[in-house]
């Protein structure tokens, strides 16, 4: 009864031909059972200290099994989930997608994902014919902030030897950089959070496949898009978010204590010390998220990609934070928002060491 089966199928080997991330997001058709439904292929990630599975998988395997429902000439434009119960790495995931609309330009479908028969995440999404718009269009879009070219990784770029011990089958990777007039090492902090930008660059490791295509690619950007995402509140906030009390941080081993501070200044959190006094993270989930692609064609997941996330509002225990996701030569790919709870510790709450974990 208590055997680990994260899969219902035996997954077979890793692909080499196709990227990491490709081979993390392969499903399984289970046709043989019902219409439209899928399942996980591989174990998904389940991130250290998280509740459950990293969301970015379940979205991106969400849309997956949805492109697969839709002729070939329409892609995706809109996608809205919600996060309802948090999932278990060790069980498989069930993909129900139900054709809800069949357009000559939209079309919509509804995919749940359920374990142990109850919906973990449920989503909308709709999908619109390629030129469907017409010949002559409005346009515009948002540009790229011009101090982020200056800081683009190279194609050769290696993560820091330190995160290789956090995980080494990661499959995409980030690269911090720091907002154009944002704060310094050392700075006094005069913006307020709502003015606050977190900006990085972000691609999926290796090359993604010509067989995977562009829904591959769109996939992948929809799994890289809830990286640190609602973490952008606790960031402008600056809370202190480790398992490890502050004050506690000296006595720790050091090369752990040289780890977190490398870690916690690679993801753009500054020194350990500034955080003297600072509130504590006492929950952080998210709740619901979004995604407008606007270029979905042009989407090269495979390629750096820069995000600029910033929160307009948080409060009552809760946070919205928005993301806009460019490509490498400035054309706006998508935009993203998200909710989720962000409460912090209360000073009472040490205090209570037989109250049970918090549940939502």
């Amino acid at each position: 009864m208590g055997e680990h089966r994260p899969t219902l199928v035996r997954p077979p080997p890793v692909d080499s031909s196709k990227a990491p991330i490709e081979n993390a997001l392969e499903l399984t058709e289970l046709s043989i059972i019902g219409p439209d439904l899928f399942t996980n292929t591989r174990e998904l990630w389940h991130p250290p200290g998280a509740r459950g599975i990293y969301g970015g998988a379940v979205i991106a395997q969400t849309l997956a099994a949805a492109q697969r429902t839709v002729p070939p000439d329409f892609v995706v434009h809109s996608y809205h989930c919600f996060f309802v119960l948090a999932g278990d790495s060790s069980v498989p995931i069930l993909y129900h997608v139900e054709r809800v609309r069949e357009g000559r330009s939209f079309c919509t479908r509804t995919v749940q994902a359920r374990q142990r028969g109850h919906a973990i995440f449920t989503v909308t999404c709709s999908f619109v014919r390629e030129g469907s718009g017409g010949a002559q269009a409005v346009s515009h879009a948002a540009p790229m902030p011009a101090a982020a070219l200056d800081q683009v990784p190279a194609d050769d770029y290696e993560d820091p030897a330190f995160l290789h011990a956090r995980r080494d089958d990661d499959p995409f990777q980030s690269f911090r950089c720091r907002t154009d007039g944002g704060q310094k090492k050392g700075e006094k902090e005069e913006k307020e959070p709502h003015d606050k930008r977190v900006w990085q660059w972000v691609r999926a490791r290796g090359r993604i496949s010509d067989e995977g295509g562009h829904r591959a690619h769109l996939s992948a950007l929809a799994y890289i898009s809830d990286s640190y995402f609602i973490g952008t509140v606790t960031r402008i906030h600056r809370l202190w978010r480790y398992p490890v009390r502050l004050e506690d941080v000296a006595a720790l081993e050091p090369d752990v204590r040289e780890h977190l501070r490398k870690l916690n200044d690679w993801e753009g959190f500054g020194e350990l010390e500034e955080y003297e006094g600072r509130p504590e993270v006492g929950m952080m989930v998210s709740l619901d998220h979004s995604i407008y692609f606007h270029n979905p064609k042009k989407v090269r997941a495979d390629e750096w990609m820069f995000t600029e996330m910033e929160s307009p509002w948080a409060g009552d225990g809760r946070g919205v934070v928005t993301q806009r996701i460019f490509s490498k030569d400035g054309t706006l790919l998508a935009t993203a928002f998200q909710e989720g709870v962000v409460r912090i510790k209360q000073k009472d709450q040490g205090e209570k060491k037989s109250e049970k974990k918090a549940k939502l």
